[in-house]
């Protein structure tokens, strides 16, 4: 069992106001997420702006929070905030959901390609190339936050996570940040770097985070007020289920026409 490094959440506080590590690391993939973004449009020569790719920035940051608390509202405590409304507004007391905030980005992409009249499946390549930059760093936030751990295990590595009881548990966050973040990464990079066609990363995204988070889940503790769904299932596993389907059928489809 290795000991749990226990890091105080919050990095700076003066007076009242605190800087916490889950809000540093929002803002740090957020940023790295944008110049990754450059990186790939003068790499690629798609003719984005900066101005332009400045303002696709910001509809995603509103589609990753409203689509973050709406999806987590929805899928994971509806019970709750049908009783007490008012606390979906609560946001800092914790509470998003990966798959809404998908859906938000979704929708707002959708609506800024619209508006500026830009190709929907190349900005989706760009997109979710960026975005495990901001969900490694989201995962390593939790584990600092001592959140979302994992199942009880006797694995060499395991944990005892403060408020996660008395057992060692699987550092499900960090297997998370490994996989959603950097091994996504890299796929997403390598795919970019052999200059696929428009469309690969976007749904080879889809595929992959699908596949990594349902298999992680088997290792994370189930949400507390949800428990284990249909007998096997996490809330989690049945969200990637669509996913998995979207990403290998739209790759499919992407094939299909290559070869016709």
């Amino acid at each position: 069992m290795i000991p749990y490094p226990e890091i105080d959440p919050v990095l700076v506080q003066i007076g009242p106001v605190a800087v916490r590590w889950y809000g540093l690391m929002y803002l740090l993939g957020f940023a790295g997420g944008y110049f990754y973004l450059r990186y790939l449009v003068r790499k690629r020569d798609l003719g984005f702006s900066r101005d332009t790719l400045a303002d696709l920035i910001f509809y995603v940051v509103f589609g990753v929070i409203f689509g973050g608390r709406l999806g987590y509202v929805i899928f994971y405590n509806l019970p709750q905030y049908i009783e007490q409304p008012l606390d979906i507004l609560k946001v800092w007391q914790g509470g998003m959901s990966f798959h809404g905030g998908l859906l938000g980005v979704v929708v707002a992409a959708l609506i800024f390609c619209h508006r500026r009249g830009l190709p929907v499946l190349a900005t989706g390549d760009l997109l979710v190339s960026a975005a495990p930059i901001g969900l490694g760093l989201g995962r390593i936030g939790n584990f600092i936050n001592a959140e979302l751990w994992g199942r009880i295990t006797d694995v060499p590595w395991a944990m005892v996570f403060p408020g996660g009881g008395p057992y060692p548990r699987h550092p499900s966050q960090l297997y998370e940040a490994i996989l959603e973040g950097l091994i996504l990464f890299l796929c997403l990079w390598f795919l970019h770097h052999r200059q696929v066609r428009s469309g690969v990363p976007f749904f080879s995204f889809f595929l992959l985070y699908g596949v990594f988070r349902f298999g992680v889940e088997f290792f994370r503790e189930p949400d507390l007020q949800l428990g284990v769904l249909l007998g096997w299932a996490t809330m989690g596993q049945l969200l990637c289920i669509p996913m998995i389907l979207f990403g290998a059928g739209g790759l499919w489809v992407l094939f299909r026409k290559k070869g016709s």
